[in-house]
């Protein structure tokens, strides 16, 4: 019988495979969205700092989180070595931090407080620092949808006002549903090796996914034209 994937989005073990399941690529591209909608919404919009924005989260959370998260349990089940995971996320989380610092030396050294935060977040989630106190579902929200929009405000706007607020709660409130959805989705793929009960949330998850994505092209859009 062939074995289950632990995730819809992740592709048959081994090779270069393992390093494109890895990604999480709609969790990613979700979260990153979050990242353009921040952008978007903010009062002054430069498309630069939106690039170097998307590729820090990019860092931080496509490959730093992600990989610290394979190294700790194999949720993914990749054959990637362990000291190779090291090297991506420390790699990758310097990247991200380098381009926070270089952000901060050009429109505003109050950028270096989301920079600090995001460089605690990535490890401190993934590795369940702090006995575990933000890896749970407030956590996740709010690591993982509000901090991505208002860092990205905060980035084009040099302050945060109430519309970054609401944006924020919404993808908050947006990250626990994905949670809620996902759950029972981890639980039957990774834990009981099985597809059964998955379809529907799987299907909402797309769904979700792509809603959000095309938000933020859409927002982003108008920004540009």
């Amino acid at each position: 019988m062939t074995a289950v994937r632990p995730a819809f989005y992740a592709l048959r073990s081994g090779g270069w495979r393992d390093y494109v399941t890895l990604l999480h690529l709609p969790y990613t591209a979700w979260h990153l969205s979050y990242v353009a909608i921040g952008a978007a919404l903010a009062p002054q919009f430069h498309a630069n700092r939106l690039w170097l924005a998307l590729a820090a989260f990019f860092l931080a959370l496509g490959i730093a989180a992600h990989a610290l998260d394979e190294l700790n349990g194999r949720p993914l089940r990749t054959q990637i070595p362990s000291p190779i995971l090291v090297v991506l996320a420390v790699g990758a989380l310097a990247g991200s931090l380098a381009i926070g610092v270089y952000a901060a030396r050009e429109w505003g050294w109050w950028l270096l407080v989301f920079v600090a935060i995001g460089g605690v977040l990535v490890p401190a989630y993934n590795l369940e620092w702090f006995n575990g106190a933000i890896h749970n579902a407030p956590g996740l929200g709010l690591s993982w949808g509000a901090f991505p929009i208002l860092t990205a405000y905060f980035v084009e706007a040099q302050t945060i006002r109430v519309d970054a607020i609401g944006a924020a709660a919404f993808a908050t409130v947006l990250i626990l549903a994905q949670r809620t959805l996902s759950t029972p989705v981890r639980e039957a793929r990774r834990n009981r090796n099985t597809l059964e009960g998955t379809a529907t949330f799987e299907r909402a998850l797309r769904l979700m996914t792509i809603a959000v994505v095309l938000l933020a092209v859409g927002l982003v859009a108008g920004r540009l034209t």
